[in-house]
């Protein structure tokens, strides 16, 4: 969700910085430009205050003049500014350097004409510092007797402007860089506290999704919002672990309270046979559904145990562990005439070797039930990247894909099933005790026929954070 997050904020302030950004770097062109255009302008103004009092077109020059032009190239030798007071008929009064003339175009010219009418030249156009040809024209009118006799006018490089609206460019540029650094880090940050709660909340799901209904979502840091999400949480989960807490004390003692009337009923079946003529169908009928019905019961408490009870988890060689099972179910095997087979070598992994082994029990057992005799059942154990896995596969029947959708479900048996011993939990017990260890059972079809059962476990340490 960051991911998703975090760029939406940062274009977001980057659009923020550059709407700012943009306005202020002209703004600041525009002041540069401002403070050399009123230096010119006062220096105009001098000039034409000098020039206001020099003698008409005469055949020489008089003091006055003189002077004037002493001052114009003194101006042009310190700055580099091409300045002249040039007659309306752009003739020269005075001028520095000595080949400059009025242009005949260009924003010398406009502000030449300007200047004629009696006013100061506009602001000449905003330079910018890619423009290295600018230069900037101002341009004052010489004013005697309310005429407009003369006009002064200066040509400026605009070198040091362009270096000084570039400087200033780069410190908002460097402002914008700084101001967007601190913004990332701010997102980070925000993003963080906001979704820190969100990152939790959805490992406790995971934890209680996978069986491990004690987790719990700490309701202590970020937006109240969330707090209150975070503490509905915990209420949500303390009653869903309370209701499966009832409905397992339930099951565990509704089976051991009908283990007492269950036996007593059978004790009477026996003393009843006992009157009976030997070979009697129906009390072997009886006994059949009263042995099977204690089998049920033993296995609905064994499932209530089995997911009630914490995995001991240790690193354990289940490759060691798999091959006691093997030995443990082989006598059963040859009796029934199925070859049971081990393969693999030691592969170690986090398990409860009490809880694996029981497991193992239930899957071998159930392959042995439907596998004919003279076929084979075979238990593999190897290392899958951060699990390890022992499949078990047999060469039965099988089961349709409908059936392998159902299969670990609790009293669940296929009907083609019926008449083979079991209470349809056994399945359902391993998956319950490989599920508290964090690992897992599934069930696929092995070709040619038979089923592929694959128990997987981790290989990494379990967090005990």
């Amino acid at each position: 969700m960051r991911t998703r997050l975090l760029p939406l904020l940062l274009v977001l302030m980057a659009g923020v910085l550059l709407a700012l950004g943009f306005p202020l770097a002209a703004s600041l062109a525009a002041a540069q430009q401002q403070t050399v255009v009123v230096d010119r302008i006062d220096d105009t103004a001098r000039f034409a205050a000098l020039a206001q009092f020099v003698t008409e077109r005469g055949p020489g020059i008089d003091e006055r003049q003189s002077t004037l032009h002493g001052e114009l190239v003194r101006y042009h030798e310190v700055y580099g500014i091409q300045v002249g007071v040039f007659y309306r008929d752009t003739t020269t009064m005075a001028r520095a350097p000595k080949d400059w003339d009025v242009p005949e175009s260009g924003e010398p010219r406009r502000a030449f004409r300007e200047a004629l009418l009696g006013r100061r030249s506009h602001d000449p156009p905003q330079v910018w510092p890619w423009q290295r040809d600018a230069r900037l024209a101002v341009a004052s009118p010489v004013v005697r007797d309310g005429d407009v006799v003369a006009v002064v006018l200066t040509d400026s490089p605009t070198g040091q402007l362009r270096s000084r609206i570039l400087h200033g460019w780069l410190l908002i540029a460097a402002g914008e860089v700084a101001a967007m650094l601190l913004a990332v880090g701010a997102a980070f940050r925000l993003t963080g506290w906001v979704l820190k709660p969100v990152k939790v909340l959805d490992a406790a799901t995971h934890d209680i999704a996978t069986g491990r209904m004690n987790s719990r979502v700490a309701a202590a840091g970020g937006p109240p919002e969330l707090r209150r999400l975070a503490r509905s949480f915990n209420e949500m989960a303390d009653n869903v672990e309370e209701v499966l807490e009832q409905q397992r004390a339930f099951v565990a003692d509704a089976s051991h309270q009908l283990r007492n009337p269950l036996a007593a009923l059978l004790l009477r079946i026996e003393l009843l046979a006992l009157e009976l003529p030997p070979g009697n169908d129906e009390i072997a009928s009886v006994r059949t559904e009263g042995k099977r019905l204690a089998q049920v019961l033993d296995d609905l408490l064994d499932l209530a145990l089995a997911e009630h009870a914490s995995a001991d988890l240790r690193l354990t060689d289940i490759g060691e562990l798999a091959g006691e099972r093997v030995a443990a179910w082989r006598p059963l095997a040859d009796e029934r005439g199925v070859r049971l087979t081990g393969r693999g070598t030691a592969v170690t992994a986090w398990a409860d070797p009490v809880a694996l082994s029981s497991a193992l029990d239930a899957v071998i057992d159930n392959a042995l039930k439907f596998t004919p005799s003279g076929e084979e059942v075979t238990v593999t154990v190897a290392a899958d990247g951060d699990t390890s896995t022992i499949v078990v596969t047999d060469r039965g029947p099988g089961l349709t894909d409908d059936e392998l959708a159902r299969v670990g479900d609790r009293f669940w048996r296929s009907n083609r099933h019926q008449n083979v011993k079991g209470s349809g939990l056994g399945l359902s017990i391993s998956r319950a005790l490989l599920a508290a260890g964090g690992g897992s059972i599934t069930y696929a079809h092995h070709e040619p026929h038979g089923l592929r059962v694959t128990v997987t476990v981790p290989r990494s340490a379990p967090d005990t954070a």
